[in-house]
């Protein structure tokens, strides 16, 4: 679905890969400000955290923090070491690296990484 603004200009709409391999729509990319976050859920009742990041690019992680259980890595602090993105658990300040979900505070913990494209 593409939606005209009030500009001539055009927005995609989002779309995750979920487990059985379809694409599920979740949100307009418009929607989404750089730095921050948003939780989507999947049909089959997962959460996902979608962020554009600083650069412009999206990514999308599993929200529930593993450290805690709690679904809260959407409402996480955006933010880059080594020119790597993170999102640091608002919790216990756990960073997740955005593009391949691995913790970068303890190596044996990871969350699942979704992919995103614009439709």
């Amino acid at each position: 679905m593409t939606t005209t603004l009030s500009s001539p200009t055009t927005t995609k709409t989002l779309e995750i890969r979920s487990s059985d391999d379809s694409w599920v729509p979740v949100c307009e990319e418009s929607r989404l400000t750089p730095g921050r976050g948003v939780a989507a859920l999947l049909p089959d009742g997962r959460q996902v955290a979608v962020f554009r990041g600083r650069s412009g690019r999206v990514y999308a992680i599993d929200n529930r923090d593993p450290f805690t259980g709690a679904q809260v890595l959407s409402r996480g602090l955006v933010g880059s070491v080594d020119g790597r993105p993170f999102v640091a658990s608002p919790l216990l300040k756990q960073r997740f690296d955005l593009e391949t979900g691995r913790c970068l505070d303890d190596d044996e913990v990871a969350v699942a990484v979704y992919p995103v494209r614009g439709k």
